[in-house]
């Protein structure tokens, strides 16, 4: 029998890491990318295709079991240009092939909430990438419930790990200047208790959730790390490292909404700083009692994590 075909959208960090788990258990992997960048491996096949042309990614998803969305297209000002005709297509392309939709999610349907999220918290966006991010799970739980198709999704909070960059994940952004023992301005409370994802414990939930029908019809949250603040972290990932003690300037928030006015990134940014201004923690209890995905030691995460931005913040500062 031949081994099983996986569609993967997106090369990211999170889309690399389940290509390679799934081509490393044997699988065969279709990682659809504009560019057809994407790790090498034998059973990895890189296409290089637009996936928000439906009839394109429906030709592409043909015999596939499941269909990963780890899609992150463009910075935060193009999401409501780039994401609805994307998330449309790759809906439609799991209809069509009869393939589980796992997509790769984030917290920020939940808006602000005073107690650690859990998949069956309302969602309440107060941001217009948190409300888009809502409708595409209404839409994709709509066509589940419909019997279209079987949907589920990942919930992560902010990457952590070797691979995790710095235009997804604003603890590797802050570190390149840290890393490099140069001061980093801050844009909220670095002091704030805040959980992180480890992109390989984001990776082994997606999977998890491909293959177990109890994840269908249903979100679930990413186990990740008991919180930890900004600081804390950069404070950590220094003393691995060998790098000086973090030194952080926070932006005044008047500054952040003033620059707002010209920056659309900025006013994009400036609406999420929510989640750094109270502590911001998950609960992912039932994600590990049913599937069986643990949490990696945050100092193991933390020690892989360190040398690699270490170099990259340095090989920044040279060039």
């Amino acid at each position: 029998m031949p081994a099983a075909l996986h569609l993967v959208v997106g090369a990211g960090p999170v889309g690399a890491a389940v290509a390679l788990r799934l081509a490393e258990a044997g699988n065969r992997v279709r990682l659809v990318t504009r560019s057809g960048s994407g790790p090498e491996h034998p059973l990895i096949h890189r296409a290089a295709s637009d996936a928000s042309d439906g009839a394109v990614l429906a030709v592409l998803a043909r015999g596939a079991s499941v269909l990963y969305n780890c899609a992150n297209p463009g910075s935060y000002p193009q999401w409501r240009r780039i994401w609805p005709p994307l998330a449309a297509a790759i809906l439609q392309a799991a209809e069509t092939s009869g393939a589980v939709l796992v997509t790769l999610g984030n917290l920020y349907g939940y808006g602000p909430v005073d107690v650690p999220m859990t998949r069956g918290m309302p969602l309440r966006p107060t941001d217009p990438k948190g409300v888009l991010r809502a409708q595409m799970w209404h839409d994709a739980l709509a066509a589940h419930r419909a019997g279209r198709v079987r949907a589920t999704e990942a919930r992560a909070s902010d990457y952590l790990g070797p691979t995790a960059p710095t235009r997804s994940s604003v603890l590797a952004l802050y570190a390149n200047a840290t890393l490099a023992d140069r001061a980093a301005w801050v844009l909220a409370d670095p002091d704030q208790p805040h959980a992180w994802s480890a992109v390989d414990d984001i990776a082994k939930t997606l999977v998890a959730l491909g293959a177990d029908a109890r994840a269908w019809g249903s979100p679930w949250i990413v186990p990740s790390s008991a919180p930890v603040s900004v600081r804390e972290a950069l404070t950590q990932l220094a003393a691995a490292a060998g790098a000086k003690t973090p030194r952080l300037r926070r932006v005044p928030r008047g500054a952040v909404r003033v620059g707002g006015l010209a920056v659309p990134l900025l006013r994009e940014v400036g609406g999420m700083l929510y989640q750094f201004d109270a502590p911001f923690a998950v609960d992912a209890d039932e994600t590990t009692r049913t599937f069986g995905v643990a949490t990696t030691p945050w100092r193991e995460v933390i020690e892989r994590t360190a040398p690699v931005w270490r170099e990259r913040a340095l090989r920044s500062r040279s060039t």
